[in-house]
């Protein structure tokens, strides 16, 4: 069975990118999320085994929505995606429960990677 993922970003061209690069791993994409309310309401539906979470969206940013998932979910698999330059943004989502990051733009081996390690934890 493969394992089943949540992207959460506001632009649609980033999440049909992860989920291209995710797909043709084997992953099964159960859901998009285009805001952080949205991401935790999916998450609460579709459990995943994978979260991918852009850092900034409308109405609760990636952060905040790490927060609200790892509250009500600690062990949830989440791994944040950031533009370069939003390193203290990272360290704070890392602290708030995310168990890696990526940064854009995205090169497909980089992101198995951080998955394959977010999995492992």
């Amino acid at each position: 069975m493969s394992r089943t993922v949540l992207i959460c970003d506001d632009a649609i061209f980033m999440r049909t990118m992860v989920g291209d690069i995710l797909q043709q791993a084997g992953f099964e994409i159960v859901g998009e999320a285009e805001t952080g309310v949205q991401a935790v309401e999916k998450f609460r539906q579709l459990r995943p085994d994978l979260v991918t979470m852009d850092i900034v969206m409308p109405d609760m940013g990636g952060i905040d929505a790490v927060r609200e998932i790892t509250k009500e979910h600690p062990q949830a698999k989440i791994l944040m995606c950031s533009a370069m330059g939003q390193q203290a943004l990272v360290v704070e989502a890392i602290q708030a429960g995310a168990k890696d990051f990526v940064v854009k733009p995205f090169q497909p081996s980089r992101v198995l990677e951080a998955v394959q390690r977010v999995l492992a934890a």
